[in-house]
């Protein structure tokens, strides 16, 4: 299989730089229809914001369906402190020591884009015997690149309690293959579903059986996949795979997941993919994720009646300054490919 490597390249520079928080996907998901509709494809967007792509199959007696999110975690204005700094929130589970001294945008409902710094409270050397030490939630702030000494002024720049505060994804790809940036958790997946449907239009592939791809949001707060058509008979997602501990995951392979929290994936569809990889030489490997949720699972809680699994390029420090690289993306389409090919 020959994938578009520059095709992948090209549009990862794009949906890296969308910033797309839980809960903010206007952008996103216009970026999403356009992309699809270069490569010729209809794609409609649900009430919840997900879009959907429907490829029809040599067959209809079962439907399959696969997805990614392109949610990612971020921040929110909590509150305007009397020194016109914001208080922050967490939207999802960004690790909060990674985020001290990045930068940061924050949107106001009225559209307008302020730069600034998300700090520690106590962030000067020369002032605090403990600086940078604090560093949960409570202690974060936005400094905003405007001349604010108390709330009012920050008020008077249309800034607000619920306003996004986006953070700088700091995307990256290097000579050596290496996606260095947030948010790959789990764009990078996004990326490759465009990338399988580029390889069917490019290669008048059809699938076994009609397959919905959904490009989800609200995965990363949990409940993305939860409104999924209930007569999906196959879903497997794609997702990010772990890597540290003793797991067996790296950036260079597919990781199967046979269980995460929520419990043990689906055994048939699970052992389908393990054979699928093996018999056609993928790198993969099999794992087990500790702490972990999938939109599988956001699918089984809502009475989806469905069988669920999971695939992914093994994702390096998760929720923080993630890295993968092209190759992990490679073997995961191809397996993913190979799947919807598949009786």
């Amino acid at each position: 299989m020959n994938f578009d490597i520059n095709y992948l390249k090209e549009i990862a520079d794009i949906i890296f730089n969308v910033h797309s928080p839980s809960g903010y996907h206007v952008e996103i998901n216009q970026l999403l229809k356009d992309l699809l509709a270069s490569l010729g494809y209809e794609s409609y967007e649900t009430n919840k914001g997900n879009v959907v792509v429907k490829v029809n199959g040599t067959s209809n007696a079962i439907t399959r369906a696969t997805s990614a999110h392109v949610d990612t975690l971020g921040l929110m204005v909590r509150s305007i402190s009397g020194d016109g700094t914001l208080k922050i929130t967490r939207v999802g589970g960004p690790q909060i020591a990674t985020l001290d001294g990045e930068y940061c945008q924050i949107l106001t409902r009225e559209g307008k884009l302020y730069s600034g710094t998300i700090l520690c409270n106590q962030a000067s050397s020369h002032v605090y015997p403990d600086a940078g030490k604090k560093r949960e939630e409570g202690d974060m702030i936005v400094r905003i690149d405007e001349k604010v000494e108390s709330a009012k002024d920050t008020k008077n720049l249309g800034i607000d309690n619920g306003d996004y505060v986006f953070i700088e994804p700091k995307f990256m790809i290097t000579e050596s293959g290496f996606i260095k940036s947030r948010f790959i958790d789990d764009k990078a997946s996004a990326c490759g579903l465009l990338c399988v449907l580029k390889y069917f239009k490019d290669n008048n592939i059809i699938p076994e059986y009609d397959t919905y791809f959904y490009f989800v949001n609200y995965e990363e707060v949990g409940h993305g996949a939860s409104t999924i058509d209930t007569k999906i008979d196959e879903f497997v997602t794609v997702d990010m795979g772990c890597i540290g501990s003793d797991l067996a995951g790296n950036e260079y392979a597919v990781s199967i997941a046979a269980k995460d929290s929520g419990g043990p994936y689906d055994y048939e569809l699970t052992s389908k993919l393990i054979k699928l990889a093996k018999d056609n030489e993928v790198n993969y490997v099999v794992d087990i994720f500790p702490f972990y949720g999938s939109d599988v699972g956001a699918a089984y809680r809502s009475g989806v009646d469905t069988k669920g699994a999971l695939i992914g390029q093994g994702v390096h420090a998760s929720h923080g300054m993630e890295r993968t690289h092209i190759d992990g993306i490679t073997n995961t389409m191809k397996l993913l490919t190979l799947y919807l090919m598949s009786k």
